[in-house]
């Protein structure tokens, strides 16, 4: 499957409901997806795998083997969100499916961008940036250890975390945000607090800047501490292009852009390694209006397009990318033109706003 020289016919895609709300965001995403690339000249062979609540009623656990195994043969697919909250012991306190799957295949970049859409309200209304967070280290007890928690408590009253931070994990995510500023505004924000944390975040951002100077010098770079980043975002969102920064400002920084630009429901998301990509949503799994029909599919949609145009740059296949461009084009036009979900102000259901994006999808 890997390769430039694949065809969009060759596409194929696994497929996770996950819980809650995905299993009604990922069928409407599905069909969306299968319409906008049969309107660019292909196809998708969908690879249906268990994972969630479902995949420990009918294997026992929430993430099988078959389902790693599948994956392992597979360039995309994309995951609901899952609601491991809710899952009996011993799986609750365990590493979340997601978890396992970003870590066994080395999903390092998790790309999130914030634009405005018109017909949503927002705090900054001309935002248009990218977080491109490094996924796999920092101070995250489940993501910075080879084996075991990152996070522990050598007696009941200490608790205490490991940060880590290489040099290795600091340039691959260098390369990803300055390559990615280069399709845009070509201006990288490092983000840190090296003042405080010198040595993690202060090699984090050094790292960067070795990376933008030597290797991108076209690219304009600058930096800054995460807690004046917070201020600077909601001020002047409107001035930054990619901000590259590690895991927990990332996941911070990202809900924080998704909300000033709009909304979580409209806030795209996908986690990328070398060769595999992984369409996923910021939002959770909202267990109380799951099965009413009422869950806003748009950030998935949009995560699915950011999917697509991953494997059509790295396949050179111009066809998955207007397969995106379509689909983007679809759900910005259904939102301005009045249809929306209730979370956005509208009285649209999940399947009528799909309809609408599906009509516009093969508009043209």
């Amino acid at each position: 499957m890997s390769g430039a020289t694949a065809n969009i016919s060759d596409t194929r895609i696994g497929v996770l409901l996950g819980d809650g709300i995905g299993h009604e965001i990922v069928p409407a995403t599905q069909r969306v997806v299968s319409a906008a690339v049969t309107a660019a000249g292909g196809d998708v062979d969908w690879v249906d795998l268990p994972l969630g609540l479902g995949a420990i009623e009918s294997h026992g656990t929430p993430i099988p083997d078959s389902t790693l195994s599948a994956l392992d043969e597979l360039d995309a697919w994309i995951l609901g969100p899952h609601d491991s909250a809710a899952y009996p012991e011993p799986f609750r306190g365990r590493l979340t499916p997601g978890g396992v799957v970003r870590k066994r295949f080395d999903l390092f970049a998790n790309i999130r961008p914030a634009r405005s859409l018109e017909g949503v309200a927002s705090t900054v209304p001309d935002m248009d940036l990218v977080i491109v967070r490094e996924n796999t280290e920092g101070l995250y007890a489940d993501r910075n250890m080879f084996a075991g928690s990152g996070e522990f408590m050598p007696t009941p009253d200490v608790a205490l975390a490991v940060g880590v931070v290489t040099r290795k994990a600091c340039e691959r995510i260098a390369h990803t945000a300055f390559a990615l500023a280069r399709t845009r505004g070509r201006h990288v924000t490092i983000v840190h607090k090296a003042n405080v944390l010198s040595m993690t975040t202060g090699l984090f951002r050094d790292v960067c800047r070795e990376v933008g100077e030597r290797d991108y010098p076209d690219v304009r770079i600058d930096d800054e501490h995460v807690d004046a980043m917070t201020a600077h975002l909601v001020r002047r969102g409107r001035d930054f292009d990619v901000v590259v920064t590690e895991n927990m400002f990332g996941d911070i920084l990202s809900d924080l852009t998704g909300e000033l630009s709009g909304s979580l429901g409209t806030a795209p998301s996908i986690n990328s390694s070398e060769t595999k990509v992984m369409a996923q949503a910021a939002h959770g799994a909202a267990p109380d209006i799951a099965g009413h029909n009422r869950a806003n599919p748009t950030a998935l949609m949009l995560s699915a397009a950011m999917m697509l145009e991953w494997l059509g740059d790295r396949r050179a296949d111009r066809h998955l990318g207007g397969a995106a461009h379509r689909i983007r084009d679809a759900v910005r036009a259904t939102i301005a033109s009045g249809v929306a979900t209730a979370d956005l102000g509208g009285l649209a259901s999940t399947s009528e706003f799909t309809e609408t994006v599906l009509a516009r999808t093969l508009r043209r």
